[in-house]
């Protein structure tokens, strides 16, 4: 039995449907988890801040996947019962900038704690493995969706910014061969997308896959983080957002090759990607 923490999230949905259709036995833990969402799999509802209610869902578990924003700051008490319910393995999904200082970590100030979570997992005494994901595939749908569905500008800050989006089906994919591959405990393993691409780039291949030129227009960053701001995003994130960018606009993204050396396949393009998500960027019908 493998439980999966996050179990209705943009990882871990994905992850469930994997481990399911390759026969293994899944237990989904969400804290409002749908009984339906894939049938066939045990449906756990559970806040994992409650030790009583994680001791229930980690019952007769072999292997454990540690969301981060599911886990957050309860993540050594959530390993500790793991081991105690005599779970094997435990895997963590983590970030590939989570060594950065804190201050170009975004994410951090939306709450996500990756750094705290992988030490939690590491230094748990269980076997463990930390998946570091690049950004996600995802990110694009918030960041030009909306307006590539208005219209043929997109209107963005740090043209030049590069990323190696990760498509979430390999991450998941990834993520479930660690649970259940010992060969790989002990292990950080860097996972990307196939290729680094900046923001510009991104909006040109969305018209491309959608049909429909999308012109970048490149903002100042002072308006690109009040519009931001504006759209409900918090201050704090904005601003390490902003920063993030400012340092590391021209220079090409780190691109590994682990997903190809897990999957015995190349990982897929953010290209492939839109493919599959073309409906987000589709133009509004009138």
């Amino acid at each position: 039995m493998i439980v999966v923490t996050g179990a209705t999230g943009t990882v871990g949905r994905p992850l469930v449907a994997l481990l399911k259709d390759r026969g293994v036995a899944v237990r989904a833990v969400a804290r409002s988890a749908d009984p339906g969402m894939v049938p066939g799999v045990d449906v756990h509802r559970a806040d994992l801040a409650r030790p009583d209610e994680t001791a229930l869902a980690l019952a007769g578990a072999d292997a454990l996947f540690v969301h981060p924003r599911a886990v957050g700051e309860s993540a050594a008490e959530l390993v500790r019962i793991a081991a105690e319910k005599g779970v094997r393995r435990v895997v963590v999904l983590s970030a590939i900038n989570v060594d950065d200082d804190p201050a170009y970590q975004p994410s951090r100030f939306n709450g996500d704690r990756n750094k705290e979570v992988e030490d939690a997992v590491v230094g748990s005494g269980l076997p463990w493995v930390a998946v570091r994901a690049s950004s996600f595939a995802a990110n694009a749908i918030g960041m030009f969706g909306a307006q590539a569905r208005a219209g043929d500008v997109v209107r963005a800050s740090y043209a030049k910014f590069a990323e190696a989006p990760i498509d979430e089906s390999d991450l998941a994919a990834v993520i479930a061969r660690a649970l259940v591959d010992d060969s790989l405990d002990g292990r950080r393993i860097p996972v990307t997308g196939p290729q680094s691409v900046t923001h510009e780039e991104m909006v040109a291949v969305i018209g491309e896959v959608i049909g429909r030129p999308l012109r970048f227009e490149e903002v100042p960053a002072e308006l690109a983080a009040r519009g931001l701001i504006a759209r409900g995003l918090p201050e704090p994130f904005v601003n390490a957002l902003m920063a993030r960018y400012e340092r590391d606009t021209g220079k090409p993204a780190p691109v590994t090759d682990e997903v190809e050396r897990m999957l015995d396949r190349p990982a897929r393009s953010f290209a492939q990607w839109v493919e599959d998500h073309a409906d987000a960027f589709q133009a509004v019908a009138s």
